[in-house]
């Protein structure tokens, strides 16, 4: 496969469509058909100038954020009209308790790349420090004979290829007084490809730009003086060649009243003890986790109800449980009861959560299982079944359990990332949201012995790549509501902007998948409506957890997602 044919999950999706590949949901066919005037080999060959533009402006990227003129320069044509890049911020605007907002008046005209570069190294210079710049292709047109160059490795413009294209932007640093900012823009621009070098702006308008101070730091990077900045292998390198990342649970292990870290890695695992000092100290050895090995996600939980915390681990293989030996020994120690317990179930389980569903006064485990991604191919990109089975460990007391998810009805195969409990009806018993990556979403509701899948009843069902899901009540009215965690993904929504061009994510199921986000709002009749518009952009990039925290502690809870991808030491590789 060519380079101008990988990209991202989403793209591949409008490619299929295109290409006429087959996909296993018709629903998503009906819904999805391109427009006739799109043709595979026009689709192939704008998103190939595409990648091509944006593969360039990763290079401008860089040589912004190292503030290097002489390397800005080769991406502006020597002559240029548009706008120049204003260089002085209008005065703040009060957003929040803790961030302004600052305006950009439009700087002056410019008859030059060199003005324009020059406003740039002077915006720029606004900035005391620099953590990151970014311009990405949103989206982009070519002009008749435009094409790329075949059998190189990346996609490749040929020379005098030539469009337009709307280029999003972001600073990401802190101002000369040390306050953190965030700067964004979108530009309208003509581009040119040179017989030399690299992509050239030759027009350039301003359609947006602001920025938002941060008048308090609310979080700082400490995991240096922490003590937690143990290195592992990248992914890729020796040591680390699996597909699954791995995660961390925060807990009181040792019953001080002090948070513990416990940290899942992709050759070990890490416990680390707090020291109540501002640090934490590895205890791995002495509390007899050294001989943990990979593990995806811990979650942390007291299963036998003696008063202490003990650890399961989900894991792509069989999955793991340890006994907590603090109570009765008076020493944090755990004992891997994996296989006495019964939880040593083959698996490719990816995370995992804790509630009493039978109401016996005892943790049972339920397990959001995933597949060999990359080995095994999804059988639908928004409907998958072929996913390895989820499990539901029903705890019978004495430290034993049973795998009960079938019999409970919660035994999804959608490619499951994540699942989250809470009591949605208000009868007292947890129900289940399951969170899949190629299949809708499902809201079990648990009647006492059995799950019913309702997300579609109950306006849940958010089908887009799902990697998280919250609960929680952003609006302070009393009722949880729910956010889920999906990905979103920029050339994604390029190409099926190209492909439906009237169409949005809530008529066409291929955009859903590439929009990102979702905040559901409870109507307080168990029912939920969708109001991510409303409440704000919820994109954030490639997301996976996360979800809802009172961060800055004013009584209203915040929202908080990582993000990205496998990173290489090109910003391309990701």
């Amino acid at each position: 496969m060519s380079a101008r044919r990988r990209f991202t999950r989403i793209a591949l999706i409008g490619m299929c469509l295109s290409l006429g590949t087959p996909m296993r949901s018709s629903t998503m066919a009906s819904q999805s058909s391109p427009p006739a005037s799109v043709t595979a080999l026009s689709l192939e060959v704008i998103e190939g100038l595409s990648e091509s533009l944006a593969n360039d402006l990763l290079g401008l990227s860089v040589a912004a954020r190292d503030r290097n003129r002489p390397t800005i320069e080769p991406y502006f044509a020597a002559q240029m009209v548009g706008a120049a890049f204003p260089t002085a911020p209008s005065d703040p605007t009060p957003e929040h308790r803790w961030f302004v907002r600052h305006g950009w008046p439009a700087g002056t005209a410019a008859s030059s790349g060199g003005d324009v570069v020059g406003s740039l190294v002077a915006f720029l210079d606004h900035f005391g420090e620099i953590e990151d710049v970014r311009f990405k292709v949103k989206d982009a047109g070519f002009d008749p004979g435009s094409s790329v160059a075949e059998g190189t490795k990346v996609p490749t413009a040929l020379a005098g290829s030539s469009g337009r294209a709307r280029v999003a932007f972001y600073v990401i640093g802190r101002d000369r007084a040390g306050q953190r900012e965030w700067a964004r823009g979108t530009l309208e621009t003509r581009v040119r490809r040179p017989a030399a070098g690299p992509w050239q702006f030759e027009q350039l308008t301003f359609a947006a730009l602001d920025s938002m101070v941060a008048t308090a730091d609310l979080v700082s990077e400490v995991a240096i003086p922490a003590g937690v900045d143990a290195r592992r292998p990248a992914f890729g390198e020796s040591g680390n060649d699996g597909f699954a990342w791995h995660g961390a649970a925060a807990a009181d292990f040792d019953n001080d009243g002090w948070v513990d870290l416990l940290v899942t890695g992709p050759v070990d695992s890490v416990l680390y003890r707090n020291d109540r000092a501002g640090r934490f100290t590895d205890a791995t050895q002495s509390s007899g986790l050294e001989g943990l090995d990979s593990g995806v996600a811990p979650l942390a939980l007291d299963f036998d109800n003696d008063g202490d915390t003990d650890v399961f681990i989900s894991a792509v293989g069989a999955q793991r449980l340890f006994e907590n030996r603090l109570v009765p020994d008076g020493a944090l120690r755990f004992r891997d009861v994996s296989a006495a317990s019964g939880v040593a179930v083959t698996a490719v389980g990816f995370s995992a959560a804790a509630a009493d569903v039978n109401g016996d006064g005892l943790l049972d485990i339920y397990v959001a299982a995933y597949n060999h991604y990359g080995r095994v191919t999804p059988d639908s990109w928004s409907r998958a079944t072929n996913g390895t089975p989820n499990l539901l460990f029903v705890n019978q007391g004495g430290g034993r359990f049973k795998e009960q998810a079938a019999l409970w009805g919660v035994d999804d195969r959608r490619w499951s990332y994540a699942a989250v409990f809470a009591d949605i009806t208000g009868d007292g018993r947890p129900d289940l949201y399951v969170a899949n990556d190629f299949g809708e979403k499902a809201l079990y509701i648990n009647n006492g012995t059995r799950f019913e899948d309702q997300a579609a009843g109950r306006g849940v069902v958010d089908p887009g790549n799902g990697m998280g899901a919250d609960f929680g009540d952003y609006d302070n009215d009393g009722r949880l509501d729910l956010v889920v965690t999906n990905m979103s993904s920029t050339a994604g929504n390029r190409i099926l902007g190209r492909l439906f061009p009237s169409a949005g994510p809530g008529d066409n199921v291929l955009k859903k998948l590439a929009a990102g986000n979702s905040i559901f709002h409870n109507n307080g009749d168990g029912t939920f409506r969708e109001v991510t518009a409303q409440v704000g952009g919820l994109s954030a990039g490639w997301a996976w957890g996360g979800g809802l925290i009172d961060l800055d502690n004013d009584g209203w809870q915040d929202l908080y997602f990582p993000n990205g991808f496998i990173s290489g030491k090109s910003m391309k590789d990701t």
